[in-house]
């Protein structure tokens, strides 16, 4: 039998207009602005006639650390959100878009796979309504209006050799990592050094995901540090004043994108910081609207559960001022046995000895959650080569562990295989024992913050700065910025900053290389390790692969 790829499974599927999704959410046609016939933004007015209706529950999806393998964690999340549906829940979606760089690196596509998908998959994963581009677009004009202020004077007194503004670009591109910019003369203003991060690193993109409306998108704009005086006194976007600018580029932007998965239920797909070097999770608005209009809203964070479930837990719940009520957390029987020492190349044969020496790493994220006082359901996302003592062994493993392990065949059957999972879900849900709390509170110091998530996310005995970096958080302390929660930025291969050590490692060091104030999307950056803001292309991308077919149509997408 030949096994249809992801793009010709999305490519047969029966869209229904996008008016008639926005139907089943009681959204009204003129609140659906159209970007073609199958998807559209919802307007702000209708986000805003919507608050006074009552929540409904919050599922995360999240899952083991990543692997060569794929664990399937966002084809989980669709497959949940139409089995939710199919045993009679009002039930929708929200993912976060796709990035252009990994699309045509390394990790593919962020629409689902097989008869769990979002579509259409094609527009997702590229273009889409052009969310990245309006992002990219209003970083790079704070850029050039931050080199504009310098070259005509400088009133502002910027020291150039402290602008941290870096320029973006949605791709991946190690050369960008770091340039010298402005040579070529007096016309071309001062050379300085600068470099590019990639966009989903953008602290305007983590802004987008922040805001709860478009007035306090500008305002978390205007507040974003740029330079620094000689004296290290900052020097806001809002002075500046390119605030108001970069909103009207991101006004449409900020909308949420409605979507249908290949079953025909909603979906919102909006944003897309990642989770290893951002803080991974899907839009504030497209999450808080989804609560106004379904009893369940399943969403997913990046990675593993040590970086986006934590950063969802600490930063956008905390922030947002949501409260989950189950977590779902995604592994398989593949990334079982590569945690348990097995090559990518002979995961192949049934190995229930590696199987359970790879469950410490699922175990450590079953014991993580427990901490944010939210229950914990296990997916064993199915794939054909598993046999049944290595599914088995995962059972009785997370048993142990005081949870469940469901069996989920979404990938292969739709809804029909994640009804299990669903309603164990409901099950959860409706049992009432979450009892949502961040890992640590706002007025503790951010050094603390930082050893907090190492030390009892990570298990690592200590972290490594140097004087530099501790004076530099005392002076944002100092400052009033010592109440921000700390987004770490690490690899996600790994609890640890060494991504060749999987498992459930402990007695490692975290060692810290920089930190970040992103002061209009309110947390700190602690860049770990050899961790990248700017990817680089693996050594056979896949945009070697893409390619138009005779028909016109996309191939090699995934």
């Amino acid at each position: 039998m030949t096994v249809k790829t992801d793009i010709q499974i999305a490519r047969e599927a029966t869209k229904k207009p996008i008016m008639e999704i926005g139907e089943k959410l009681g959204i009204p046609s003129e609140h659906l602005l159209p970007y073609g016939h199958d998807k559209a933004k919802v307007s702000a007015e209708f986000i805003k006639s919507v608050q006074g209706n009552k929540d409904g529950n919050l599922i995360l999806v999240t899952a083991v650390n990543p692997t060569p393998a794929g664990e399937g964690k966002t084809t989980t999340t669709v497959g949940l959100g139409d089995g939710l549906n199919a045993i009679g829940k009002n039930a929708m979606i929200c993912i976060r878009e796709a990035s252009l760089g990994p699309n045509f690196g390394m990790k593919g596509g962020a629409a689902g796979g097989g008869y769990a998908q979002v579509v259409p998959m094609e527009d997702m994963n590229l273009h889409f309504t052009g969310d990245f581009h309006a992002i990219t677009s209003a970083h790079s004009l704070l850029a050039a209006m931050i080199d504009n202020h310098i070259y005509w004077g400088n009133s502002l007194e910027i020291d150039t050799r402290r602008v941290v503004w870096r320029r973006v670009v949605d791709m991946n591109d190690r050369a960008l990592r770091q340039i010298t910019a402005s040579l070529g003369g007096v016309s071309n203003g001062f050379p300085r050094e600068a470099g590019f991060d990639i966009t989903v690193a953008s602290e305007v993109m983590a802004i987008l995901c922040l805001a709860s409306d478009l007035a306090d998108l500008e305002k978390r704009l205007g507040d974003m540090i740029v330079a620094y005086r000689r004296d290290r006194s900052p020097v806001f976007c809002r002075d500046i004043k390119a605030a108001g600018a970069m909103a009207v580029l991101l006004k449409d932007a900020v909308q949420p994108n409605l979507v249908q998965t290949l079953e025909n239920n909603p979906a919102f797909v909006h944003g897309g910081p990642f989770a290893n070097i951002a803080h991974g999770c899907n839009s504030v608005v497209a999450t808080t609207t989804a609560l106004k209009l379904a009893d369940y809203v399943v969403t997913e964070a990046g990675f593993g559960a040590d970086l986006g479930a934590e950063k969802f837990m600490n930063i956008k719940c905390r922030k947002a001022g949501l409260k989950p009520k189950a977590v779902v957390i995604v592994a398989t029987v593949r990334a079982m046995k590569m945690n348990g020492g097995v090559a990518r190349a002979d995961l192949g044969p049934e190995n229930v000895d590696a199987v359970k020496k790879g469950c410490a790493n699922l175990g450590r994220h079953i014991e993580n959650m427990k901490m944010f006082g939210v229950p914990a359901v296990v997916a064993i996302n199915h794939f054909i080569t598993d046999t049944d003592a290595e599914i088995e062994a995962i059972r009785s493993y997370v048993i142990n562990h005081g949870s469940e392990a469901v069996l989920a065949k979404h990938w292969a059957n739709g809804s029909e295989g994640a009804r299990d999972l669903a309603n164990k879900v409901v099950e959860i849900v409706e049992g009432g024992s979450a009892q949502y709390a961040p890992l640590y509170p706002d007025d503790m110091g951010l050094f603390e913050k930082m050893e907090t998530v190492a030390k009892r996310i990570y298990r690592a005995d200590e972290v490594l700065a140097d004087k530099k970096i501790r004076d530099q958080l005392r002076q944002w302390e100092d400052q009033g910025y010592g109440n921000l929660p700390v987004c770490m930025a690490k690899t996600q291969y790994s609890f640890s900053t060494d991504p060749n050590l999987r498992g459930a490692p402990t007695g490692h060091s975290l060692p810290i290389r920089e930190v970040r104030l992103s002061a209009g999307a309110g947390f700190i950056v602690a860049v770990c390790g050899e961790i990248m803001t700017m990817p680089g292309l693996p050594r056979v991308p896949a945009a070697e692969s893409i390619q138009l077919n005779d028909e016109g149509l996309i191939e090699g997408l995934f």
